[in-house]
């Protein structure tokens, strides 16, 4: 059985969203050195797969109960990944993940965002 998958959203979906919405948790998935290259112009939580087992007990306390929680990354795949995942945890939650990542963030809505 297939469990919850995370909501798609496009990038100029989402900065519409941000722009109307402040109840909402960004979530970026990527490396420290990716944040370097392009960071998202907006604030997020900053959990790396890769550093993982530091954060994977603290969700909780990262991560507000309530609200559309959008996770990124830089094509899409590890956020929807990550995504997955955190629905196994919690079904509940309001769940987005970036189509494309920060790459389609970069080429459709702030070309601005360097491409990598």
């Amino acid at each position: 059985m297939k469990g919850p998958t995370p909501k798609p959203i496009k990038a100029s979906d989402l900065d519409a969203w941000l722009s109307n919405n402040t109840e909402l948790t960004l979530v970026d998935v990527r490396e420290e050195q990716e944040l370097a290259i392009a960071p998202f112009p907006h604030p997020v939580k900053h959990l790396p797969l890769s550093d993982a087992e530091n954060w994977m007990g603290t969700l909780d306390d990262v991560l507000p109960q309530a609200g559309a929680i959008v996770v990124l990354c830089h094509a899409g795949v590890r956020s929807w990944n990550f995504g997955c995942w955190l629905l196994e945890q919690q079904p509940a939650r309001d769940v987005w993940n970036l189509e494309g990542g920060i790459d389609a963030w970069s080429t459709t809505v702030d070309p601005a965002v360097p491409r990598y």
